[in-house]
C-alpha cells in the first residue's frame, strides 16, 4: 500500500482517523469533517506509532496500518480459528483475557490466536454445550457475553493455571529442533496427527515429521533428528518393548502428561533421544475419548516438548 501522510485527504485518511478516534486519540473536528491529514492527525499517528513500539514517523505505512487495524478489532468482529499466519489483534486479546478470568487458560495475553488459545476455546465450548471445534464464532462470543457479569473488570488469578510455553518461543523451538513422531493405534495416531497440525499452526517452518513406525531403519533415514516420539495408548507388557536408551513416560491422565514428558527429556544425557509416551487412559473406543481429549493431549504434548527442548542448556548442549 502507499503511505498515508500529512497533506493528503480522502477515504483512506478518513479510515485512519476513525480508527485512531475509536482508540481514544484526539483529532480536530475540522480535519475529521474534511478527511484531511492535518497537524492533529499527525500528532495522533506519532503517538500511536510510539505506543506500538514502531519507529518514529508521521505517516501510516503498511506496518502501521496493520497494527492500527489489529488494535481496532473488537471481539466478535470476525471468526477466529487456528491458521498460518495466526490471527492477531485486540479482539484476540479480549478473548484471551475473558477466557483466562473464566478459568480456561490461554496463557499469556499476547493477542495471538495460537494453539493454547484454541485449546481454551475448545474447553469453554465443551463446557457451554457448544460443539468444541476451537473456532471462535458468534455462538461462542454470545456465550462469553452472557457471562460478562463474571469476567468484566476482573483479572485472572495469578495461579489459576500452569503457565503455557509462549507462542514465539515455541516457534523458535519447533523451527530449530526436528521431531520425528508416530502412534501405534488409531487414537495415538490421531494425537500425533493433531500434534503435527498444531506445530504447523504455531509456525509454518515447524520441523515435525510423521512416520509409520519408529525402528532403526526409519530413524537412520530421518537423521539428524532431536526427538523420536512414539505415542501409544497400549500398556507395556514386556520391558523389551522399550528399546535400549528409550525414555519411558506413562501418564494416566493429561494433568500428569506435560510435566512427565518435560522431566523425561530433561533427564536425557543429550540429543537425539527416543521417547515412548504411554496413555493407557485413552485406549477406549466406546466414545468416552472425545475429539476434545485428543486435541488436549496433542497440545499438552507439544507444549511439553517445546518446554524441554527450549531449555537453554538443552538448546546449546552437544548431541550424542
Amino acid at each position: 500500500m502507499k503511505d498515508i501522510c500529512a497533506g493528503q485527504n480522502g477515504a483512506a485518511v478518513e479510515d485512519v482517523q476513525q480508527r485512531l478516534v475509536s482508540l481514544g486519540y484526539a483529532i480536530a473536528d475540522e480535519e475529521l469533517d474534511a478527511s484531511s491529514f492535518g497537524p492533529t492527525t499527525v500528532k495522533a499517528v506519532r503517538s500511536f506509532r510510539s505506543q506500538q513500539g514502531l519507529p518514529a514517523g508521521d505517516c501510516v505505512d503498511e506496518t502501521t496500518w496493520v497494527e492500527l487495524v489489529d488494535a481496532t478489532y473488537k471481539m466478535g468482529d470476525r471468526t477466529l480459528y487456528l491458521r498460518v499466519p495466526p490471527f492477531h489483534g485486540a479482539d484476540v486479546s479480549h478473548l484471551q483475557m475473558t477466557l483466562n478470568v473464566l478459568g480456561f487458560s490461554c496463557g499469556e495475553v499476547d493477542g495471538t490466536y495460537g494453539p493454547h488459545t484454541e485449546a481454551a476455546v475448545r474447553e469453554f465450548q465443551a463446557n457451554s454445550g457448544i460443539f468444541p471445534d476451537g473456532t471462535a464464532f458468534q455462538e461462542t462470543f454470545d456465550a462469553i457475553d452472557r457471562l460478562h457479569h463474571v469476567w468484566m473488570g476482573k483479572a485472572a488469578p495469578a495461579d489459576f493455571s500452569k503457565p503455557r510455553f509462549g507462542l514465539s518461543r515455541a516457534a523458535e523451538v519447533l523451527e530449530r529442533n526436528r521431531i520425528v513422531a508416530t502412534g501405534t493405534d488409531p487414537i495415538s495416531r490421531n494425537i500425533v496427527s493433531r500434534l503435527w497440525n498444531v506445530g504447523l499452526a504455531t509456525t509454518a517452518d515447524a520441523r515435525i515429521v510423521l512416520v509409520d513406525a519408529l525402528n532403526d531403519e526409519i530413524l537412520r533415514r530421518m537423521a539428524p533428528y532431536d526427538v523420536a516420539l512414539l505415542v501409544t495408548t497400549s500398556e507395556i507388557r514386556d520391558a523389551s518393548e522399550i528399546g535400549e536408551g528409550t525414555l519411558y513416560v506413562r501418564a494416566d491422565n493429561l494433568d500428569e502428561l506435560g510435566d512427565r514428558v518435560t522431566s523425561a527429556i530433561a533427564s536425557a544425557p543429550g540429543l537425539p533421544c527416543r521417547l515412548r509416551v504411554e496413555l493407557p487412559g485413552m485406549n477406549s473406543y466406546d466414545g468416552s475419548v472425545t475429539d476434545h481429549d485428543v486435541q488436549s493431549a496433542a497440545v499438552t504434548l507439544l507444549d511439553a516438548l517445546c518446554a524441554a527442548l527450549g531449555d537453554d542448556a538443552r538448546a546449546e548442549g552437544e548431541r550424542r
